[in-house]
């Protein structure tokens, strides 16, 4: 399905950086709640299904990418008010897509 730019234009995709990670026990798969901050867009939450490939410590600092400009989406107990990026193998599987290099915290992905 192909889409308009205009459509891909309201997508706000930005840079942050994990600053807190805990288990998100009450999650129907095994999934993390993360603190991400995307400077001066703030600090959001998100909830991500990526335990099999990332621990909490190797989480803790990296940059991700994630929209940011969903409605706020109740999980369980919790929150998520952005959409964490990653590539999804046939296992199901994440891996997380992250700038390759340092990056300023709230920079928009176009």
């Amino acid at each position: 399905m192909e889409i308009s730019w205009s459509d891909f234009e309201k997508v706000d995709i930005r840079v942050g950086t994990i600053i807190a990670v805990q288990d998100f026990p009450k999650a129907r798969k095994p999934a993390y709640q993360l603190e991400i901050d995307f400077g001066e867009a703030g600090i959001k939450k998100s909830s991500a299904q990526i335990t099999a490939k990332y621990s909490k410590e190797d989480l803790i600092g990296m940059q991700v990418t994630a929209v940011v400009n969903f409605p706020v989406k109740q999980i369980a107990n919790f929150f998520s008010e952005c959409l964490v990026l990653g590539a999804v193998d046939k296992d199901g599987e994440v891996t997380l897509l992250t700038p390759s290099s340092g990056t300023e915290n709230g920079l928009k992905i176009s």
